[in-house]
């Protein structure tokens, strides 16, 4: 699990969970994600506003530590001619809608002594049931209604 979060000069500030080993470095100045539909495209439309991204992984084993990656993000949708390249390096998931890539600008550790110890117990399905259920043209119609436009407003490059 990881967190992600986005900012522009207005509106609101996104901070979003992310799972189910989507995350990968590309090359020692180079990572992303798989990001997969969701309810909202924040992170899309700040990318595109304004470009920063920090991701957050946090320890919550005996060992208490948080890492950071602070850089400049964009976004790579299924019909760009790099998405082809890129989607071999990430996992097969349901309801995959763009990769998110970071070019690292700087990391950063800190103590995570305030970070409780848990255990993971499962991967949720619920994500996976849902997309099931709607299928391939339920999902693009899902996306166009809900992931074309941040709740502020802003645009998602969604059709880009």
């Amino acid at each position: 699990m990881y967190f992600t979060a986005t900012a522009c000069d207005e509106g609101r500030i996104n901070l979003s969970p992310k799972g189910m080993d989507s995350f990968r470095v590309l090359n020692p100045t180079l990572c992303g994600y798989l990001d997969v539909t969701g309810s909202g495209n924040e992170t899309s439309a700040h990318l595109k506003k304004d470009g920063r991204i920090t991701i957050m992984f946090n320890s919550f084993t005996r060992n208490a530590l948080i890492y950071r990656i602070y850089g400049k993000g964009r976004v790579v949708r299924p019909h760009h001619a790099e998405y082809v390249e890129l989607a071999p390096q990430f996992p097969e998931l349901p309801g995959a809608r763009q990769i998110i890539l970071i070019d690292v600008e700087s990391t950063q550790t800190s103590c995570g002594y305030g970070v409780p110890e848990m255990e993971m117990k499962a991967e949720r399905q619920t994500l996976k049931n849902w997309v099931e259920k709607k299928g391939d043209d339920g999902i693009l119609a899902y996306q166009e209604e809900k992931n074309a436009v941040s709740i502020d407003g802003f645009d998602t490059g969604l059709n880009d």
